[in-house]
């Protein structure tokens, strides 16, 4: 195509031929071209001869052209027609149709707003729209944004201008409450966290304390212990060196000091083994009270009071001798039946005060009496095995006391003091 523009193309104006026109040398030319040729070649000359002479662009040639000048000149017919070929050809083709085969777009449909062919608008999809021309709904519709831009009106825009504040303002707010309910949030959350430490260390304090009661009690045992070891040991040490000694006033000497000691080692009494509990469990403490305890009253949640109370005494108790190193069966085995009696009756007025505080509280007075007259005519060794039984009762009271005290009434609470009471007399005595 390249090649035929070119030599479709005139050598003076270089455009495609427009009028073509021969010469008498077979040269073709535009006839404007011609026609400008002609005028500036006889501007030159003084006279104007008959035949008009004009020398041809490209051979150079001096012809002779008629009076009529270049409208006397054959048109090329054939030339003109190719030209007006190509430049048809050469023009851009609408686009065909994707649906049907080499249909051109030449039709606007109104409702789908896009080009169709005449097979859509017949047998396709686009079946009985509303079409148009394209250039005509352009044209029809190219006063459209004006007006549509008419009604935009400042109104309008103060209106969305005011709704835009309106809804920055609200954002804002809301904005600012989430922001208040967060630091309310953490607020709240560190004030239980510090609640809760603080019960936690009052928790461990408790531990601390009862840990520090069981040093106490048992350090200077094991210490006593320790150093019955080293004293063993010594005596041991001291044995083999007596042995291996060949002198006999040296070895006898020594003999009689090593007796003494070890006689003084064996009469040494042993300590004896001493067994704590530590009441109460803090599993078994946290699951009864805790579970019941709100975030409100998390404040008033209680801390156990962790104690170390004796318990019957262990294997090794029989070796210190004397009457700690007795166990409670052997105690229970000495007891007249006077006193079994006597610690029947007192498990009694437990029962009595707990099924009704407030009736048996003269019964408990009668009978508190009579027991105490009876625990004087006892013998001071069968009142000192009360005592030590009765104290273990006693301190398992008070820790029922101290669980259930809200469920106990006043009369009994002075019952168990006139008890306490009744007890110290009788160690006084």
């Amino acid at each position: 195509m390249d090649n035929l523009e070119e030599d479709l193309t005139c050598s003076v104006c270089y455009s495609l031929f427009s009028d073509p026109r021969v010469l008498p040398c077979s040269h073709t030319f535009c006839k404007t071209c011609l026609d400008n040729l002609l005028q500036v070649s006889t501007n030159y000359s003084i006279w104007r001869p008959l035949r008009l002479p004009l020398k041809c662009p490209n051979c150079r040639s001096v012809v002779e052209l008629p009076p009529a000048g270049v409208d006397a000149l054959p048109t090329n017919v054939s030339l003109r027609a190719i030209v007006e070929k190509y430049q048809m050809d050469s023009e851009p083709r609408p686009p065909s149709c994707p649906e049907h085969h080499r249909q051109p777009l030449n039709m606007y449909c109104i409702q789908d707003r896009q080009l169709i062919c005449g097979m859509c608008l017949t047998v396709g999809q686009h079946h009985g729209h509303p079409v148009d021309d394209l250039q005509a709904a352009f044209i029809r519709e190219k006063l459209t944004p004006s007006q549509l831009l008419k009604r935009l009106s400042e109104e309008r825009w103060a209106q969305v201008c005011e709704l835009g504040e309106q809804l920055e303002q609200e954002k804002a707010c809301c904005e600012g409450v989430v922001r208040q309910d967060r630091q309310e949030v953490n607020q709240f959350f560190q004030t239980l966290e510090v609640v809760l430490a603080r019960k936690r260390q009052a928790c461990l304090d408790a531990l601390d304390k009862a840990g520090a009661e069981v040093s106490r009690a048992y350090d200077p045992l094991i210490h006593q212990v320790k150093e019955l070891q080293e004293e063993q040991l010594d005596l041991v040490s001291l044995g083999s060196s007596v042995e291996d000694e060949d002198s006999p006033l040296v070895f006898l000497e020594k003999v009689h000091l090593f007796r003494e000691r070890v006689e003084e080692f064996i009469k040494t009494p042993l300590p004896s083994v001493m067994t704590l509990s530590v009441t109460p469990r803090a599993a078994e403490y946290l699951q009864q009270h805790w579970p019941v305890v709100t975030i409100g009253s998390l404040e008033e949640a209680p801390v156990p009071k962790v104690r170390c109370c004796a318990r019957c005494g262990g294997a090794g108790s029989e070796a210190g001798g004397g009457r700690s190193s007795r166990g409670v069966q052997d105690v229970w085995g000495e007891l007249q039946p006077t006193t079994s009696v006597v610690l029947l009756g007192l498990l009694l007025l437990l029962a009595v005060l707990w099924v009704n505080p407030v009736g048996g509280a003269s019964l408990g007075f009668s009978l508190m009496s009579r027991l105490s007259h009876l625990v004087h005519s006892l013998s001071s060794e069968l009142i000192t095995c009360v005592w030590d039984t009765l104290g273990r009762a006693y301190t398992a009271a008070g820790v029922a006391v101290d669980r259930w005290s809200s469920q106990l009434s006043a009369v009994g609470v002075r019952v168990f003091e006139h008890l306490a009471a009744l007890f110290k007399t009788l160690t006084s005595r």
